[in-house]
C-alpha cells in the first residue's frame, strides 16, 4: 500500500481516485472545488479543497510524506506547470504529471515531473490498435514502443511447440503466457504447444509483433 496525494479531480483525476482506491492505497486528494471534492470522498482517504498554486497551501499538506503525487490539472496548464514544481521544491519523492502535448510535457519535466502521462493519447493509440486488429485482445504499452500483447493463437501454430517455432529468435517476440479457458499458464518452455481457442500473452516491440501476428 502507498500513500498518493493527488492533485486535481476532474474526470480523468476522478478515475484514478476511483483505481486507487480498488487498489487499497491511502489517497489525499485536493482540488479547489468544493463540489468535486464532495463527490470523490465516499472513495479517498481523506480530502481537501484548496489551491494547488499556493506554496502555503501545499506545505500544509506535507507533500515530502506521500510515496507519489500525482498532478491531473487538464483545465490550467499554468496550474499544473506551477503545481508541478512547487512539489518538487517542497521535497516530494516522486511526481507524475498530465499532459496532453509534447511542448507541455516538456516544460513538465523540466519543472519537476518525474514522469509525464498522456490519458487521451494513450487511451487513443489503444483503442486504434485493439480494434482495427482481427486478433488482438488486450494492448498494454510501455516504453520505447515496446507493449504486451494478449493475441488468439495463429492458426498455423496450433500443435507445434516454441522451440519448433523458435519464435523469439524469428520474430524477436517472447510468450510471457499461455491463457486457456480462463487460466493463466506461465511456466512456458521451449516444450510448450500451442492448442486452438488459446491465448499468448506476449511481450516485445510492437513493429515485430505486428510482423509475428499479422495485426
Amino acid at each position: 500500500m502507498k500513500s498518493i496525494l493527488l492533485i486535481g479531480l476532474g474526470r480523468f483525476g476522478r478515475h484514478v481516485a476511483e483505481e486507487l482506491n480498488k487498489l487499497g492505497h491511502e489517497v489525499m486528494a485536493v482540488d479547489k472545488d468544493e463540489e468535486r471534492v464532495e463527490d470523490v470522498m465516499s472513495y479517498v482517504t481523506a480530502a481537501q479543497i484548496g489551491d494547488s498554486t499556493k506554496q502555503e497551501f501545499l506545505e500544509t499538506l506535507g507533500v515530502s510524506n506521500y510515496d507519489v503525487c500525482i498532478v491531473t490539472i487538464s483545465s490550467n496548464f499554468q496550474s499544473s506547470l506551477e503545481t508541478t514544481s512547487l512539489l518538487k521544491e517542497l521535497g516530494a519523492k516522486f511526481v507524475v504529471s498530465r499532459a496532453a502535448r509534447d511542448v507541455q510535457a516538456k516544460f513538465l519535466l523540466r519543472n519537476g515531473a518525474d514522469k509525464v502521462v498522456y490519458p487521451e493519447r494513450q487511451l487513443a493509440k489503444w483503442t486504434a490498435i485493439r480494434y482495427s486488429s482481427d486478433h488482438l485482445l488486450d494492448y498494454v504499452e510501455l516504453e520505447d514502443d515496446y507493449a504486451i500483447l494478449e493475441v488468439d493463437v495463429p492458426a498455423e501454430w496450433v500443435g507445434k511447440t516454441v522451440g519448433e517455432l523458435n519464435i523469439r529468435k524469428r520474430y524477436n517476440v517472447t510468450i510471457m503466457a499461455i491463457r486457456t479457458n480462463g487460466n493463466l499458464n506461465m511456466s512456458i518452455n521451449t516444450d510448450t504447444r500451442f492448442d486452438k481457442d488459446q491465448t499468448l500473452m506476449v511481450l516485445g516491440h510492437y513493429t515485430d509483433m505486428r510482423k509475428c501476428f499479422h495485426l
